[in-house]
């Protein structure tokens, strides 16, 4: 017979043979036998015996409690994705995060500033604009005009009125393929945070001032598209056609939302008039 695979043992020595003392902060040796951190190094961190963790690394016991996996995800300095491997192959629901993150990973910040040519902003899982390129005010206007509750992309495609005056995103962007991609990240946001209230309130709001939101909401569709060819209006430069992609950062959950021409045509050079034309404005 067959043993039973092992996927939470495998996991945990795999995970605990990456660390090192350095990484948690233990004292180092010279002289170790296996990469990583030793058995009982990690049952300490994790507030567990040793013994325990090594049934748990030998398969003698699959059920720990969601504390002990909780200790353990903590002392092995996991992702949220690994996190939630941890979680099922222990035979538990994932852990449901209270609140959307409202902050960006150093990462992201370093990319931001190195797209300086670029109009990109950073958006949170509620479409709450967290930060932006110059760029992107030299192409979208700027946010920094607005309040932060005004500068989520839901109140302003749902509830704001035409004369509103320079609009979050482009009006030319409102299509009804648009908003219903919109509605369906919405959707997935929900259910990623069940819990959080403000994100409850944001969408009890739209909800009550836009019939179209009501409608699109209540519509299962799924697998819509946020991104793609945009042809934007822009008071110095006329009709500019550009690619709008959005990239997920999924251990953190913001959306980073980018402008760019294609090399060599005329929406390139007047991109590159409007970089010219903030440059000059903040010298």
């Amino acid at each position: 017979m067959s043993r039973p695979e092992n996927s939470l043992g495998n996991a945990l020595r795999a995970w605990r043979a990456r660390i090192t003392t350095a990484d948690v902060g233990l004292p180092s040796t010279r002289r170790r036998r296996t990469a990583g951190l030793r058995r009982e190094e990690l049952a300490h961190l994790a507030g567990i015996s040793t013994d325990y963790l090594l049934r748990l690394e030998q398969g003698r016991s699959r059920r720990p409690s969601r504390d002990v996996v909780a200790s353990l995800a903590r002392a092995l300095r996991l992702s949220t994705d690994e996190t939630c491997h941890l979680h099922l192959v222990a035979r538990l629901l994932p852990p449901t995060p209270l609140k959307i993150p409202q902050l960006m990973p150093p990462g992201v910040q370093r990319l931001v500033s190195r797209w300086g040519n670029i109009p990109v902003g950073v958006f949170s899982a509620s479409w709450t604009l967290l930060t932006w390129t110059s760029m992107w005010t030299a192409l979208l206007g700027d946010p920094s005009l607005r309040s932060p509750e005004e500068r989520n992309l839901v109140r302003a495609v749902f509830n704001e009125p035409p004369d509103m005056g320079q609009p979050l995103f482009p009006a030319e962007q409102n299509t009804t393929e648009f908003k219903a991609a919109l509605v369906v990240d919405l959707r997935i946001t929900r259910g990623a945070y069940p819990h959080d209230e403000d994100f409850r309130v944001l969408i009890d709001e739209v909800m009550s001032n836009s019939e179209e939101f009501r409608s699109l909401w209540s519509t299962p569709a799924l697998g819509s598209r946020l991104g793609g060819h945009k042809r934007l209006r822009h008071p110095l430069v006329g009709e500019i056609g550009l690619d709008n992609d959005v990239l997920k950062v999924p251990d953190h959950d913001v959306r980073v939302v980018t402008y760019t021409a294609e090399p060599g045509t005329s929406d390139e050079e007047k991109l590159e008039y409007l970089r010219i034309a903030a440059a000059r404005t903040t010298v």
